[in-house]
């Protein structure tokens, strides 16, 4: 993804599990077509909620290990943390409407 920093194995506990905002992972590969179909959804959300959401885009490839502790089985999935914790899921190239809700959901309108 262009416009959403990454994050990986390395830096995953502090950009995410330590993180105040809750946050926003788009676990994706780059061979993966759904996962560029939902790019730009994942990057608005970025964007309509910066400063109350933090996104990052995780390479399963490159950081199989965090997607095998999540259980990402198929992806695009989108997962929510807040306070170190997952508390939403999507899983599948969804609409904007509904990665938009499962935010919501978190963080309020």
């Amino acid at each position: 993804m262009a416009g959403i920093p990454k994050v990986t194995h390395a830096d995953f506990e502090e950009k995410v599990l330590k993180s105040e905002l809750p946050v926003l992972i788009d676990f994706s590969g780059v061979w993966c077509a759904p996962c560029k179909m939902i790019e730009p959804f994942v990057e608005k959300i970025a964007k309509e909620y910066e400063g109350r959401l933090k996104v990052y885009e995780l390479d399963v490839d490159e950081s199989p290990q965090i997607a095998a502790k999540y259980q990402i089985l198929s992806i695009p999935a989108l997962l929510i943390f807040k306070d170190g914790v997952p508390v939403k899921s999507i899983v599948g190239a969804v609409p904007y409407k509904v990665i938009k809700k499962k935010v919501e959901e978190v963080i309020g309108k």
